[in-house]
This record gives structure tokens, C-alpha cells and sequence, in this order.
């Protein structure tokens, strides 16, 4: 399984990462869904996070994660590429009065930090982002103690709906590249060498038009997204068990997402 790219095309694809994300940084945040209280508590359960834990969340957003991680662990770290999402993570960390965070503005495909510096490593909603999710995912081991835990979170589609579920994503957010089945990424896991995966999965309700709001797509490709999702409500083709509400004016739908852990040997 090869995911390597060119580094220009790396920097074109992190520019189009700061871009769209700069502009989502505080729709994103206020998204209730992304602060979903049962999937932070399924997270935490899966995780069992301790007071000794030092930890990374990897492309950390408006610090969601590291926030409700550092309600249980000594210290966490979050880094991101995007100076406005660091912006929002430093301001909810402000209002959660949280001081053992630190936050980091750089580029995961090279972590900058020393060999098995965290006991847990973490990433959610990142992976269908990346050109290499490979060598980012070698990254977060190496920076991983012995015995410690890498944590993945996304959305898994089917392996029958997934090329319709990335062709919807990148009408939505042209920063997507593509989403992963459940089977694929445990794979890519253990062949990175982690042992003794442990999952847990959700399936997030969301309010398409709330989400698009939030999300800035492209001119022109926010009718075209309403569309599939109508069809999705008849055909189940996105593999999202889209519905309309009584009076047709409102879609709604789940994304399946998948928290898979592994342990470092």
C-alpha cells in the first residue's frame, strides 16, 4: 500500500488545507456535531486516558480532542497547519481554563518532535485529508513510546459506497482526498505494526444544510450535493441513510465513523 507524493504536490495540497480550513476555523468549531457529547465520551472510553498520560493530537483543529483529553492526562500537545484553527484551539482552551496544552503550528508529515515523546498519539477527522497517510501515520509511532497508543477517528464508508462518499466529499471540501473503509485502515495499522486493535464506532447524525453552511464548498457544488444526498435518501448509494423530514425541507444523514486503537510493540 503506497501513498507517497511529490513534495510539490504536497505543498499545493497544504495550501489548499490552510485555505479551506482558514475559512471553516470558526464555523467548525460552533458545529454542535463536532463536539458531539456521546462521541467524545466513546473516545474517552476507548482511549482510557489516565493522569500520567502525555499526549499529541495530531492536526488538532480548534483543540476539541485535546481539550477533552486534557481533562484526564498530565499534559497534551496539539499541532495543526492551520494558524486560524490553532486560534480557535487556543480560545476554547481559554474558556475551558485548561493550562496543561500546549499548541504547535506545523506540517504532520514531519512531526517535530523527539522519538517516544507521548504515551498516546491521536488524530480525528484527519486521514481523508492526507496525500500520505502512511508516512503520517509512521509518525505518529515513532513519536510514540513503547507500549503506548495510536488512536485513529474518520468516516469509514462502505467498501461498496465509498467511491460515491468521496465524490460527494470533494464537491464539499476540495481538501478531501479520499476516505477509507474500516477494513482499510485497520489494515494500514497493523502493517505499521501496531498490535491488539481496539474499536469503537458512531454514527453521527448531521443536518446537510447546517453542515454545508459551515463548510464553504466550491460555487455551484452546494445544488449538486443536495442532490446526491436526495438521491442517497431513495438508493442508499452514499451509504449514509439519508432521510428528508415530513415537509421534504430539511435533509439529514450519518456519517459511520470508526475509532480504531492500536498499541506500539
Amino acid at each position: 500500500m503506497s501513498f507517497r507524493n511529490s513534495n510539490n504536490n504536497s505543498s499545493l495540497h497544504n495550501e489548499s488545507i490552510i485555505s479551506q480550513f482558514t475559512k471553516q476555523a470558526i464555523p467548525f468549531t460552533q458545529l454542535s456535531e463536532h463536539s458531539n457529547q456521546y462521541g467524545l465520551e466513546l473516545m474517552v472510553e476507548l482511549v482510557k486516558p489516565h493522569k500520567g498520560d502525555t499526549v499529541l493530537d495530531v492536526a488538532c483543529g480548534p483543540g476539541i480532542v485535546a481539550c477533552q483529553l486534557a481533562k484526564f492526562v498530565s499534559h497534551v500537545t496539539g499541532i495543526d497547519i492551520t494558524p486560524a484553527m490553532i486560534e480557535q484551539a487556543k480560545q476554547t482552551q481559554k474558556e475551558k481554563k485548561f493550562n496543561n496544552l500546549t499548541w504547535k503550528i506545523g506540517d504532520i508529515l514531519t512531526l517535530p518532535f523527539e522519538d517516544s515523546s507521548f504515551s498516546l498519539v491521536i488524530t480525528r477527522y484527519s486521514f481523508h485529508h492526507l496525500l500520505d497517510p502512511l508516512k503520517v501515520l509512521e509518525e505518529m509511532i515513532r513519536v510514540c513510546k513503547r507500549g503506548g497508543r495510536i488512536v485513529i477517528i474518520d468516516v469509514t464508508p462502505e467498501s461498496d459506497k465509498v467511491d460515491e462518499y468521496n465524490r460527494v466529499e470533494k464537491l464539499r471540501d476540495p481538501s478531501h482526498v479520499q476516505a477509507f473503509t474500516f477494513k482499510k485502515l485497520s489494515k494500514m495499522m497493523e502493517e505499521a505494526g501496531l498490535i491488539d486493535l481496539e474499536t469503537k464506532c458512531q454514527n453521527l447524525e448531521m443536518e446537510l444544510d447546517k453542515l454545508l453552511e459551515a463548510s464553504f464548498p466550491p460555487h455551484g457544488n452546494k445544488e449538486k450535493i443536495q442532490h446526491l444526498f436526495k438521491k442517497d435518501a431513495k438508493k442508499d448509494n452514499l451509504g449514509m441513510k439519508s432521510f428528508l423530514t415530513d415537509n421534504n425541507d430539511k435533509i439529514y444523514f450519518y456519517f459511520p465513523i470508526s475509532m480504531l486503537l492500536g498499541y506500539k510493540k
